[in-house]
């Protein structure tokens, strides 16, 4: 199959995995983040960290969508599925995520909430047109790649002129949480997490584009490589990034020529900037306080605004204690530091975020890793 086919040939992963050995410093180590959860996913999956030599170490940064939501914004879209004639529809991985006190969207809905999963913001629509006496909200969340179709369902629902469709917007911004990493004590002043490059999100640069990233390699001296989603991509992303810090370069590489731009898709930037304002400051989980960091509609839509339509809570209750998805999403520790891992949190009963979405760290681990683990441990 074009464009996969070639992206997983064993052979070919092998001999750029000797060409990363060779070309690693045995002296050094080399400790590189991919931000986007579908790089861990494919990491974990293709068991692309065996391929690496011992001092080449990946670490796994808050690119989950579903993983850095905290939990007062699932509690509050909880909330609003009980309000009185409301349809609540999100996508699938939000369902199962749990907040304050154990509950989910999932066992709301089993406690009689209306909750429905769709596949697209043009299902929230038509499930607005087909219920014109409930009011549809849609819990839209994600990065810069989700942003988009949120944009045109509110556009469609302004066309069709749908009083009964609101959106909770929980639109998040890939470079402010890399910001607030590199700014974060463990990487600037302790020491106890070394971040020497970056692998830049796959889907997030097909909309704005590798120029964003140039700031991080020129302020903070940090080599981006953007990279696709198959094991190839990240092999040769690896190899790129090793040979930035071999010699001393910090730019910013674009491996996903084949679908990435500098500038990016500029009508989807476009139809983003013209219905939606940064939010002064906005929570993430295991990052906190990030400024400027998520979207919220501008006036002109307050209309599809489910926070200005009712009187969402602004409560911010924190994480389980024993649960060290902070930690994880910032790369401070690994999914097997967490006590929680594999015995009362996994998959089918997930205590954080990290366990939920199959981008989640935890989850990555738990289906692909664990046996590695085993493996080695024989």
């Amino acid at each position: 199959m074009k464009y996969i086919d070639e992206f997983r040939d064993g052979e070919l992963a092998q001999s750029i995995a000797r060409a990363i050995k060779a070309e690693a410093d045995p002296a050094s180590t080399y400790h590189i983040m991919e931000f986007c959860g579908g790089h861990t996913h494919a990491i974990s999956r293709y068991g692309l960290e065996d391929l690496l030599p011992a001092n080449v170490r990946m670490i796994h940064g808050p690119g989950c969508p579903v993983c850095v939501l905290p939990i007062g914004r699932i509690d509050a879209a909880i909330w609003l599925a009980r309000q009185p004639g409301v349809i609540l529809c999100t996508y699938g991985d939000m369902l199962r995520v749990p907040g304050s006190k154990r509950l989910s969207l999932l066992k709301a809905k089993a406690e009689g909430a209306d909750v429905r999963m769709v596949y697209s913001t043009m299902d929230a629509i038509k499930l607005a047109q087909s219920n014109p006496d409930r009011q549809v909200v849609f819990f839209a969340i994600g990065f810069e790649t989700t942003t988009p179709p949120t944009a045109v369902a509110i556009k469609q629902a302004q066309a069709l002129e749908l009083k009964n469709f609101s959106v909770f917007c929980n639109h998040v911004l890939t470079p402010s949480a890399i910001t607030q990493i590199l700014d974060s004590p463990e990487v600037r002043e302790l020491g106890t997490v070394k971040l020497d490059a970056f692998i830049g999100p796959a889907h997030v640069s097909t909309i704005i584009g590798s120029r964003p990233y140039e700031y991080f390699a020129e302020e903070y001296q940090r080599p981006v490589v953007i990279a696709g989603f198959e094991p190839l991509d990240v092999m040769q992303a690896v190899r790129m990034l090793v040979r930035q810090i071999n010699e001393g370069r910090f730019e910013v590489e674009n491996e996903f020529a084949r679908a990435v731009t500098r500038d990016g898709n500029e009508k989807a930037k476009s139809l983003v900037a013209d219905m939606f304002e940064l939010r002064r400051v906005f929570e993430w989980r295991g990052l906190g306080m990030v400024p400027y960091s998520a979207l919220r509609l501008k006036e002109p839509y307050a209309a599809w605004d489910a926070e200005r339509r009712w009187d969402v809570p602004q409560d911010n209750p924190g994480d389980n204690k024993a649960c060290e998805c902070g930690a994880i999403l910032r790369g401070v520790k690994k999914p097997i530091d967490c006590k929680l891992f594999g015995t009362i949190c996994t998959p089918e009963n997930p205590m954080g975020s990290c366990m939920v979405s199959a981008e989640g760290a935890c989850a990555a681990h738990w289906t692909y890793g664990r046996f590695r683990d085993l493996e080695k441990s024989e």
